[in-house]
C-alpha cells in the first residue's frame, strides 16, 4: 500500500479551514498542479459530491483526477475518494484545536493493483509531493482575512 501524510498546525479556526478545504474549487489556490476543477454534481462539501478536476501528469500531460466526498463532519473530517484517473487514493483530512489555532492532519492511501504495483515508488513520491502541500495550505490560510476562505 502507498501511504503518504502530512501534519501543520494553522492559526485559523476548524470551521473556517474545514469550509476552505470542503469547496473543492478552492484547491487551485494552494495544491500545485490543478489545471482545470469544477463541481459536478452534489453540493459543494456535502457527502456524495462529485468533483471533476485534471491535474498534470507525467511529463506534463493532463491527466483525470476526480473526487467524490464520502465523510463530511464540518470542522472535524474530511475525506474523499478518487473516482477516475490512473491512481485512484483515498483521502482524509482530520482537524483538532490547538492551543494556536487547527491541527490539521492529511492521511492519503492507495492500494495498487495490477501493473499499478511495478509502479509503486513513482506513485509513492508523488502522493508524498501532494500530502507536503499542507504547507502551501497553511500559508495561504493564514495570509488571508478572515472573511475571505471561502
Amino acid at each position: 500500500m502507498a501511504h503518504a501524510e502530512n501534519e501543520t498546525t494553522i492559526s485559523r479556526s476548524p470551521e473556517d479551514i474545514y469550509a476552505f478545504l470542503a469547496d473543492g474549487l478552492n484547491n487551485p489556490k494552494w495544491r500545485s498542479g490543478i489545471q482545470h476543477i469544477a463541481l459536478q454534481s452534489g453540493n459543494p462539501g456535502a457527502v456524495g459530491a462529485i468533483y471533476t478536476q485534471t491535474l498534470t501528469g507525467p511529463g506534463g500531460r493532463p491527466i483525470a483526477g476526480d473526487y467524490e466526498i464520502t465523510t463530511a463532519e464540518p470542522g472535524k473530517r474530511l475525506a474523499f475518494q478518487v473516482v477516475a484517473g490512473p491512481a485512484r487514493p483515498t483521502g482524509v483530512y482530520l482537524l483538532s484545536v490547538a492551543p494556536n489555532g487547527t491541527t490539521l492532519r492529511f492521511i492519503l492511501d492507495l492500494q495498487p493493483k495490477g501493473l499499478m504495483k511495478l509502479m509503486g515508488p513513482m506513485i509513492n513520491r508523488t502522493m508524498q509531493t501532494e500530502a507536503a502541500q499542507l504547507a502551501n495550505l497553511k500559508s495561504v490560510l493564514e495570509s488571508s482575512l478572515p472573511n475571505e476562505t471561502a
